[in-house]
């Protein structure tokens, strides 16, 4: 399984006084939650800098990876019936 870096930990950020809190791509007011957003509409990282022209790159991964570090630690796994 691919593991998620520290760089890509490392473009996330929490702070109460930006966006209530909300996690962020660090250095802007950009939510995780609007990134994935947009992947999950299908856009390609792109377009999402084309709306979004602080975002990077690796700020767009670091935010899938974000994604996908809460759905691996905050999910019980499905019991079969």
């Amino acid at each position: 399984m691919i593991g998620v870096t520290e760089e890509l930990r490392d473009l996330i950020a929490r702070d109460p006084l930006v966006c209530h809190g909300q996690a962020v791509i660090k250095g802007t007011r950009i939510m995780v939650s609007v990134v994935l957003d947009c992947l999950a509409a299908g856009m390609t990282e792109r377009e999402i800098i084309d709306d979004y022209p602080t975002l990077t790159v690796e700020g767009i991964r670091a935010a899938a990876a974000h994604g996908a570090e809460l759905a691996r630690d905050e999910y019980p796994a499905v019991a079969s019936r």
